[in-house]
């Protein structure tokens, strides 16, 4: 093996982590070509012996180097005859499956000026060609000494020649061939007429040297058969490591240099890196490492212990321990001690019990306590739990308060509680958890409810009322409390009855009043018997009362027609001075112009260079600071991929690449990077935000913010029926906010559907994939872009003048709007079902507009049917959209009135559709039973 080009630079390579590690790694490379000779004359220690044609042409000779080391060479100068065609071709060089290989040839040529007395046909160059055979089979003869069969690599050309007065000069050339394919190859030279010496020959290929990078081993592998070739060299992760990005690969180029790594791996657990990063090692004794990654072992937190190598875990002291949701690198803790200092106070059959924290908390912080209940039988000496009707407020386990109140004891009874103190980690122990015990004897109890009561009387003023006494009096009753109030009102009123009955007065007549009855002993009051309704009667007769009503119903009657022919009346003169006062196209096209202070959007295709349009909105990024982690889909130019992006002084974030593709044209290349140079303009919180690009290096990259649930249309199909009507309408809010400051900027969409909306975690929609629909291709098997007058147009989103005559405006990205609307309400569903798109396009030509999806506001449906105006001037403007949602968000009634989807308006196709009218009625077919509803169809 032999290097050549070296230096004792260190080269850098970004290479594939695992998520959480930073993306900047050292790739150790020094930058030498590595390469492996097949031939080399210069070592030769016996003739060569090459076949020479014709005999009198080239002659071997023995001659020395600059360090005087003896060498074989070749040597001709026949420059005094004409038409000279002396070839000398090598022995069988076998390519040992290499693809291309070199050669270097030193060589000395004579200066034609400095030989008096010669033709004009002296030469100073000579040729170079080479012959693919599958053995060592030439002869003297064969292959015929022409050009055809010998393939030409180059007419080779000295950089400086000699004469006479001077020593010669050395040249040494290097040129390539390939693609090999047989079993070896010869080499030729051809001689037209110098005088010159071959000095030596040397062929060799070069080759990407074995490499250890992030923990992963790429092996030796040879360049391609190009010098633009890369060879893919498939990796594996050194002894102890993990893969945490798949595949494992670096691309091997033709200059025999590592290059896009992809993939990486990392030492698992109980393992650390050591020597630069090319090994996993082992943790010693004490320490320890509980997930994979590139982290160093970490001393055992404090009460563990690991006792042998390549530890993941610190085993915890005895009486030690860690929690099920505990990390490993946590310190193992230990129980809690006994709370301390309780406090018990007896009410009769109550109780309040207080404490105070544990001593020693066991080094946790998520203490917790339990009150356990024992009712005592001292004739027995034993202890049992309590009955479940003992009521322990607010609950018996679980507890953060240090305070309970415990009620429904039987009176004259010794109970015990024990207060526990448990944690996290109390589970584990064997032990029971450490309490405190307290005994109390419960005194005189109170009555127990007051069963139902009963009405026995009414009147227009008063009730009478009656009741049994309690099942448990406890004692003598005193008296009884009745508690009544009008039904929906707070306020109540209470008075007393020595008896089982009670006579109430000062009542509303036809009132509903809500009574409650408690019974008091000595030892209180008790729980009050279950509300119940009685009403009074009414203080009129019926019919009297009806007559004097009456004039007020009239009234009242006339007053709400009044108003209503009020609303129709006023909502008709709105609605023409809405139409009267439509911004005509004159006023629009005046809107184009740029106001004083508002910022407007730049088409990057105006510009002379486009690349200067990248310069100037998008921010170039540092290959270093950008990782790929995996694969996520595919663009219209290349691969998307989700990474990591750490700017300096900066966090890291997730983010999504946009790759372009090897072997990009230079249209293609503006193409891609012109979306970045539209991103790069817009700053809102419902347009992706553009991070920068990477053109300086390759693969050229779009980096933008990551949005997790990736496109609406396919992220509603998988949550189907998931979202609330207010979600949903806060979703279409963010996409027409987005919108409404798009065509602020007068930026035309084009493409606006639910598949170019991404939703992040927190269901925020965000528009994208700018500028690209004017680039799409033809491609038979997506139905979703339709040629149409020289360009491609997706035909169930766009509107009909932008179909018809190319007119694209901000009106017709709010019909976009609408059908986008139509797409979130009905979760995905595809518009306009199967019908074919020509369908489409004549079903709207004859007023037919989508139905409301299912259990669809009445308002979202109208806002779509005003989107798809077919008038644009008269459509909505997305400041007034925005306003619109914002008003049914704010009052959410109006989003319970549901569309009456059974209307025979559901279809308006008012004429004949000619030559698909049976298209048409076999798709209102399908959406009958899509429906699950019989719709009226007229055509």
């Amino acid at each position: 093996h032999q290097l050549i080009n070296c230096s004792l630079a260190v080269c850098l390579f970004p290479v594939a982590a695992s998520a959480g590690v930073s993306w900047l790694k050292h790739f150790f490379l020094f930058c030498c070509v590595f390469v492996e000779t097949l031939m080399d004359t210069k070592w030769a220690t016996t003739e060569l012996a090459w076949t020479a044609h014709p005999e009198t042409g080239w002659e071997e000779v023995s001659g020395y180097d600059d360090a005087m080391n003896p060498i074989r060479t070749y040597q001709v100068c026949n420059v005094r005859e004409l038409n000279q065609n002396n070839w000398l071709r090598s022995d069988f060089v076998p390519r040992k499956d290499v693809l291309r290989v070199y050669v270097e040839m030193k060589f000395t040529v004579r200066d034609c000026n400095s030989i008096p007395n010669i033709p004009g046909s002296c030469k100073e160059t000579f040729n170079l060609f080479y012959y693919e055979a599958d053995s060592d089979s030439a002869t003297a003869t064969s292959p015929f000494w022409m050009e055809n069969p010998y393939v030409k690599v180059d007419t080779i050309a000295p950089d400086e020649s000699f004469s006479m007065l001077e020593s010669g000069r050395v040249n040494t050339k290097i040129r390539s061939f390939g693609p090999l394919s047989k079993a070896g190859f010869y080499l030729a030279f051809q001689d037209l007429g110098a005088c010159m010496s071959l000095i030596s020959v040397r062929v060799f290929y070069k080759k990407c040297s074995t490499s250890i990078a992030n923990f992963a081993v790429f092996p030796e592998t040879a360049t391609g058969a190009e010098a633009t070739s890369l060879v893919i060299a498939p990796g594996s992760c050194v002894p102890n490591a993990v893969e945490v990005s798949v595949p494992l690969k670096l691309y091997c180029n033709g200059d025999g240099e590592w290059m896009v790594p992809v993939g990486s791996c990392t030492c698992m657990a109980g393992f650390e890196p050591a020597i630069k990063d090319t090994q996993c090692q082992a943790c010693s004794p004490g320490k320890f490492k509980s997930k994979q990654g590139e982290e160093a072992c970490s001393l055992c937190p404090p009460k563990s212990r690991a006792t042998s190598t390549a530890s993941s875990m610190c085993q915890c002291w005895n009486g030690y321990y860690r929690a099920d949701s505990d990390s490993p690198d946590t310190p193992c803790t230990t129980i809690p001690s006994p709370p301390r200092s309780v406090i018990s106070n007896v009410n009769e059959t109550s109780l309040v019990l207080e404490w105070s924290e544990p001593k020693d908390l066991g080094g946790r912080d998520d203490l917790l306590y339990n009150v356990i209940c024992k009712k005592c039988l001292p004739e027995r000496g034993t202890c049992t739990r309590c009955d479940d009707n003992v009521d322990i407020s607010p609950r018996h386990l679980g507890l953060i308060e240090r305070r309970v109140a415990v009620r429904n004891l039987q009176a004259h009874t010794q109970y015990s509680f024990e207060i526990q103190a448990v944690n996290g980690v109390s589970n584990k122990s064997p032990y029971s958890p450490q309490y405190a015990a307290v005994n109390i004897t419960t005194n005189q109890a109170a009555p127990s409810a007051v069963p139902t009561v009963h009405l026995m009387a009414a009147s227009a003023s008063t009730m009478s009322l009656s009741w049994l006494p309690p099942e448990k009096p406890n004692g003598i009753i005193l008296d009884y409390e009745i508690k009544y109030h009008e039904k929906g009102e707070a306020i109540a009123h209470t008075m007393t009855a020595q008896r089982s009955s009670a006579r109430i007065e000062g009542l509303k007549a036809g009132t509903a009043y809500v009574v409650q009855v408690r019974a008091r002993t000595v030892a209180g009051y008790g729980r009050y018997s279950s509300p119940t309704d009685f009403s009074t009667n009414h203080q009129t007769d019926p019919e009297k009362s009806l007559q004097e009503q009456l004039p007020l119903i009239v009234g009242s009657a006339t007053a709400g027609l009044v108003f209503i022919i009020a609303v129709v009346v006023i909502a008709i003169v709105c609605l023409r001075k809405q139409r009267n006062g439509s911004e005509s196209e004159y006023t629009e096209k005046l809107q184009q112009y740029i106001t004083p202070g508002t910022k407007v959007y730049i088409d990057p295709f105006t510009y002379e260079d486009p690349n200067e349009a990248v310069r100037e909105f998008a921010k170039e990024i540092d290959i270093s600071c950008v990782k790929i982690e995996e694969v996520i889909g595919a663009g219209e130019f290349g691969e998307v991929c989700r990474g990591r992006l750490k700017l300096p002084g900066r966090r890291e974030i997730i983010v999504a690449i946009k790759t372009l593709k090897v072997g990009y044209t230079e249209r293609q290349r503006r193409d891609f990077l012109s979306e970045a140079s539209i991103m790069g303009q817009f700053d809102h919180p419902n347009i992706i935000r553009l991070e920068g690009v990477v053109t300086k290096s390759r693969p050229v990259m779009i980096v933008t913010e990551f949005m997790e649930n990736g496109a609406l249309d396919s992220f509603l199909r998988l949550n189907d029926g998931q979202f609330t009507v207010i979600q949903l309408v806060g979703m279409l809010r963010g996409i027409a906010a987005g919108m409404k400051y798009l065509s602020d900027m007068n930026y035309v969409h084009r493409d606006l559907a639910a598949r170019n909306i991404l939703v992040n975690s927190n269901l925020v929609c965000k528009v994208s994939d700018f500028g690209l629909s004017r680039f799409l291709e033809d491609d038979p098997s997506d139905p979703t872009y339709t040629s149409s007058l020289g360009g491609k147009i997706p035909i169930r989103w766009t509107a009909p003048e932008a179909i018809a005559y190319r007119k694209f405006t901000s009106a017709s990205d709010v019909w976009s709007y609408g059908i986008v609307m139509w797409e979130v309400m009905s979760y995905g569903e595809r518009p306009y079902w199967d019908m074919s798109n020509q369908d489409v396009i004549n079903a709207v030509e004859q007023d037919y507009r989508l139905p409301p999806p299912m259990d669809c506001p009445t308002a979202l449906h109208q806002l779509m049917l005003d989107c798809w105006v077919k008038e644009r001037n008269l459509r909505p403007k997305f400041s007034q959209i925005v306003n619109t949602l914002d008003k049914l968000i704010r009052n959410a009634a109006s989003l319970k009135v549901v569309t009456n989807t059974q209307s025979g308006d559901l279809l308006r196709i008012g004429v004949t559709l000619a030559g698909h009218q049976k298209k048409i009625l076999g798709s209102i077919q399908d959406m009958r039973l899509q429906l699950n509803q019989t719709l009226p169809v007229q055509v």
